[in-house]
């Protein structure tokens, strides 16, 4: 592997005009091909399997066009205190409203609160349904600014106007600002790491080269495979993250090399060979893990995993290609101003205070030396802190939050209040009942038997009644709770409706199915919690043979493993204690805490897994490195710190910078991600990798690289370390013997 990555790396070096020019034109026609290939759909969101959907596609069978995919509003009026909706001049406002809301282009009807019986009980509160032609994602600005316009003609009567519904959600999302804030510390980051802005511009311009490419693969393939428009979101992120790690992984050993005295092609190869392959086998964890997500069975999930897979596997390639290219065009541009000038001096720069090697310290090598004198309090403190941290994820409750975990000076958050004020608490979140009557004597008697039985059910306030389809054997209703949606009440009211159902289907001679916000919620849960240890067990196993084969060592790999788990169980507790139980939730703009995202964990697993096993191996490759060319154990980790540590801080910084900037964003779900991923990161790069794995590794000693012979004889050999390039370069050095070096490279780099 070595061998070869550094013979890729030379010829790249060399070859650099013609790799350019490839990848240009590889951005190039993919770039065409987006612009000229269908837009991508919105794929609606389905979960095969669970309850929930099987009571959807029942009905989209049996009433074909009813789940239609027109978005939709809801207006919601309220009296000033003491009046009422029905009041003449009200119900003239409010009716001229409705009017004025059916004008618009995209508009396809709205239902008038007073005929279709859509006020309140205490004649206080009342809401009108606006129905569009287009989707949600399709509904235009113009649109919106429309209704707000309408609204404004109650406002003026003294009614408060809310609008809440599908119609209302503009996108949401970053809009970009979370790239631009990742990107920018980013660069900082890497500028300070190495002092030159070559240096630091080198691995953003080959990131954002990777995710140019991948992103517009991803909507060239978008109509043949079927992605949506939200496929490519989790590839982009991911792209351009370990898009900046691969490529600052190898420039920071390129300048290493040179730092040597080593010629610019021999000091890209090298970097090529060590570097490049410790990057290779992390980008293959960062796969399994995101190729792992086929295991959930959620059909969004295994399209985004896949394209996710797909962005990182082209950032693998860029950095083993066009850094070392974008090298050759200027190879002292990415050496700092020191060196460079040093240089010029004809003397090579060392930096630092000598070690016993020969080596010079740095801030890594002091701390590495901290914790190899005290790698019991060190590991005791790392565990201990990072176990009660996950306390709280013991509590985690799954949900999918909704309007009511908007903020509250949003509009939909208002009309969430007002309706449950107006309405009771159940009302946003009703239960939908589809009975199939197919097998029954009598259709409508068994729908009755079983509408009858639901509305006698404890916590239920009321059922409509019944709808049937056209060949009257199948009908559809609506159960309201007296509890809101998120409320743990409403939950186990939905797994008593389904535990009493033996009974209630023996006694109709039919069968129904519940859904609705809150069994949606339930079934989704229960579908995540099912498919978490599945797919935990799938990539870590995988991530633990590929690490046995890296480092040729059954305790690294399982040590490496059992820290990820740390580290991600006390991010879920992070998450759990500010969005769900509100500790420091105002520190974050947290107004609303509620349950926790029901694909959160998952998400959480995938990219932190991937991403942990990154630092792992740029940290420990360094240290297998220096224990194969012959350092003792507790020097090897010292080395593997002098050489790593400043690369995966910086490498960390700008991850958890990244994922820092969802925080600022108004919606709570993409908060919540970006807080999770940042506390991810944050403490497995500096508790885990930076602290945990020293101590053990000081701890287990020779032991730690302990491997049987049996297995060792079975294992193929990669030479991440690079041992077949000492040997080269051994061998090189030799009388007679032909180095093949670069014409200019000095006495110094062959020996």
């Amino acid at each position: 592997m070595a061998t070869f990555l550094y013979r890729l790396g030379r010829l790249a070096f060399r070859r650099r005009g013609y790799v350019a020019l490839l990848w240009l034109a590889v951005l190039t026609a993919v770039g065409l091909g987006a612009l000229q290939a269908p837009g991508a759909s919105d794929e609606e969101f389905s979960m095969p399997g669970i309850e929930s959907q099987k009571a959807y596609d029942l009905m989209q069978e049996r009433f074909p066009g009813a789940a239609a995919d027109g978005a939709t509003a809801r207006v919601v009026f309220v009296a000033p205190d003491g009046q009422k909706v029905t009041a003449a001049a009200h119900k003239q406002a409010i009716e001229e409203t409705v009017d004025a809301l059916g004008d618009g282009s995209q508009v396809a009807g709205v239902a008038d609160p007073f005929t279709a019986k859509a006020v309140g009980e205490d004649g206080t509160t009342a809401y009108a349904t606006v129905t569009y032609k287009v989707k949600s994602s399709e509904v235009t600005d113009a649109s919106r600014a429309a209704l707000e316009k309408a609204a404004d003609r109650a406002r003026e009567a003294g009614l408060t106007v809310e609008a809440g519904g599908s119609a209302m959600d503009s996108g949401g999302g970053p809009g970009g600002v979370a790239e631009i804030i990742g990107l920018s510390v980013a660069a900082l980051v890497l500028l300070v790491t190495f002092g030159s802005l070559a240096a630091a511009g080198l691995p953003l311009l080959t990131a954002v080269l990777g995710v140019g490419v991948s992103m517009f693969t991803i909507a060239v393939l978008a109509d043949a495979l079927g992605l949506s428009t939200s496929t490519g979101t989790l590839a982009m992120m991911l792209g351009l993250a370990v898009g900046i790690d691969y490529a600052l992984f190898v420039v920071s050993r390129y300048r290493e090399e040179r730092a040597k005295g080593r010629a610019p092609e021999e000091a890209v190869g090298l970097a090529a060979g060590t570097a490049g392959s410790a990057v290779v086998f992390a980008g293959l964890t960062v796969v399994i893990a995101l190729a792992g997500l086929t295991v959930v069975g959620i059909p969004m999930l295994t399209k985004m995993g896949l394209t996710a897979a797909g962005a990182v596997v082209v950032a693998v390639v860029i950095a083993l290609t066009v850094v070392p290219a974008l090298v050759g065009f200027w190879p002292n541009a990415v050496l700092s101003g020191a060196v460079r000038r040093q240089r010029r001096g004809g003397r090579v720069l060392r930096f630092g205070k000598p070690s016993g090697r020969g080596e010079r310290d740095n801030r890594g090598t002091r701390w590495a030396r901290f914790v190899l004198r005290r790698p019991i309090p060190v590991l005791l403190l790392g565990v201990v802190g990072l176990g009660a941290l996950a306390i709280p994820m013991t509590q985690l409750e799954l949900g999918m939050p909704g309007d009511e975990a908007k903020a509250a000076s949003t509009t939909e958050r208002r009309a969430y209040d007002a309706l449950a004020d107006g309405f009771g608490p159940g009302f946003n979140g009703p239960l939908t009942i589809v009975v199939d009557a197919k097998g029954a004597d009598d259709a409508r008697t068994a729908v009755s038997t079983i509408n009858r039985k639901i509305a006698a059910t404890q916590g239920i306030v009321s059922v409509t009644t019944p709808r049937f389809d056209e060949a009257g054997d199948t009908a559809v209703f609506t159960a309201t709770p007296s509890t809101s949606p998120t409320d743990e009440k409403t939950g186990n009211l939905v797994r008593t409706i389904r535990g009493e159902r033996p009974g209630t289907e023996s006694a109709a001679g039919a069968s129904f199915e519940v859904t609705g916000t809150t069994a949606l919620n339930i079934d989704i849960a229960g579908k995540v919690q099912a498919a978490l240890v599945p797919y935990l067990v799938t990539i870590v196993g995988l991530a633990v043979v590929l690490l046995l084969v890296v480092f040729r060592s059954v305790l690294v790999p399982l040590k490496a493993a059992l820290g990820f788990l740390l580290s991600v169980l006390a991010a879920l507790g992070a998450v759990v204690l500010v969005f769900q139980q509100g500790h420091g939730a105002g520190l974050f703009g947290v107004e609303q805490t509620g349950p926790v995202m029901s694909l959160m964990p998952i998400f959480l697993v995938g990219i932190v897994f991937g991403l942990a096993m990154d630092y792992e191996v740029f940290l420990v490759s360094r240290m297998r490195e220096a224990y194969v060319h012959g350092e003792s154990a507790g020097q090897a980790v010292v080395s593997g710190f002098r050489h790593s540590a400043r690369v995966v801080v910086a490498a960390a910084l700008i991850m958890i910078a990244v994922f820092a900037g969802f925080i600022g964003e108004s919606d709570s779900m993409i908060k919540m991600i970006g807080f999770g991923m940042a506390a991810a990161v944050l403490l497995d790069a500096f508790v885990v990798r930076m602290a945990i794995v020293p101590a053990v590794l000081a701890l287990l000693g020779d032991r730690a690289w302990w491997l049987p012979k049996w297995l060792d004889r079975l294992l193929p050999r990669v030479d991440v370390e690079g041992e077949a390039l000492t040997r080269r370069r051994a061998d090189a050095a030799a009388p007679g013997s032909d180095p093949d070096p670069a014409p200019d490279e000095p006495v110094e780099a062959r020996l």
